[in-house]
């Protein structure tokens, strides 16, 4: 009889039953099976090949296909492998993998940890922005109006059109008295410009200018580029000859620049990561790597996944940087704001 009065602890009782943590019933399940070390072997070679790729990526050569550069322009992505390779290791209950997925990780948050932090400040005098603006953006006025609205008193654009150029002059000239085109690329500005001239970079069209822009704190030399555009071919791996030639023409020019501050401004097609882009990288600052907050992707706009648009600078202080929203343009607008007085 007693037992009609003990309390059912079965699942149609009313008992409780304490909640376990989940982890120390992973690993409860993981005691004494000797196969964790031997399990997951193809797993921990994967994990340390990709922390192989990230740590070498500068050895990795260009001569089949400009493999270095195309491993380069996505190197961030890698870091994907990580959780995902995580995942695997648990679900296959491998200690041996789970150990090896540290080696990537560490490798990704040495080579990119730093742009995870925000690293923007108050301060500057002197907005810029720059925006390919694709030669078949629909609606060039609308583009035009939310890069005024910006701020910027400095405007870059690029991949312009015969038939747009008119559309950008008036749309941009109430903001900006002052602009120059020169092939397709132009500059909108609210301070005097002189100096103007296109800058060859070894395409036999002009897709590069410089100019003076004469600001209250000074001459600053702006420079305004769009490097020659990259395919991924089946046959020819990353086809990226003219742009990488185009790339030493434009770090010649900002060599021989005799203004001791420079900004340039444009779509490089090529991340700071390339080694194609040394010329230029080599002796300038990426206002995001300095002053952004995240990697600020801008292509394609509708996914970014690559920062190749580009506003760097030389005897210049970066304060912030950070992407525009999103225009008719396949390319998402960039800008950052710089102090002069400060280098």
């Amino acid at each position: 009889m007693a037992q009609g009065f003990r309390t059912e602890t079965g699942g149609g009782g009313s008992g409780h039953r304490p909640s376990r943590d989940p982890l120390r019933s992973l690993t409860d399940g993981w005691r004494g099976d000797r196969g964790i070390w031997r399990r997951g072997v193809v797993l921990a070679v994967l994990a340390v090949l990709v922390a192989l790729v990230m740590l070498f990526h500068a050895q990795i050569p260009n001569t089949l296909g400009n493999l270095g550069s195309l491993t380069e322009t996505f190197l961030p992505w890698l870091g994907v492998f990580v959780p995902v390779l995580l995942v695997l290791a648990v679900v296959r209950k491998s200690a041996t993998a789970l150990i090896a997925v540290l080696v990537p990780a560490v490798v990704w948050l040495n080579l990119f940890g730093g742009l995870l932090t925000d690293k923007t400040a108050g301060g500057g005098d002197l907005t810029v922005a720059t925006h390919n603006v694709n030669a078949e953006n629909p609606d060039p006025t609308g583009t035009a109006d939310a890069i005024a609205a910006s701020g910027a008193q400095i405007v870059a654009l690029e991949e312009l059109t015969d038939d747009a150029v008119p559309v950008y002059e008036k749309a941009l000239a109430k903001t900006y008295p002052y602009h120059s085109v020169a092939g397709t690329v132009g500059l909108w500005s609210k301070y005097p410009l002189s100096g103007t001239r296109p800058v060859d970079i070894q395409l036999g069209w002009t897709r590069a200018m410089r100019t003076t822009v004469a600001t209250p704190q000074g001459d600053v030399a702006v420079f305004v580029a769009h490097l020659p555009s990259v395919r991924v071919k089946m046959h020819a791996g990353f086809t990226a000859s003219q742009r990488d030639t185009s790339a030493d023409a434009l770090g010649e020019a900002i060599s021989d620049e005799t203004l001791g501050k420079v900004i340039l401004l444009g779509d490089l097609n090529g991340t700071m990561n390339d080694r194609a882009l040394n010329g230029v990288t080599s002796q300038m600052r990426s206002t995001q790597g300095a002053a952004g907050s995240g990697f600020g992707f801008s292509w394609p706009a509708s996914f970014p996944m690559a920062r190749i648009d580009q506003i760097m600078v030389k005897g210049v202080e970066p304060v912030t940087s950070w992407t525009l929203p999103e225009t008719g343009s396949d390319h998402l607008p960039i800008a950052a704001k710089v102090d002069l007085n400060r280098s």
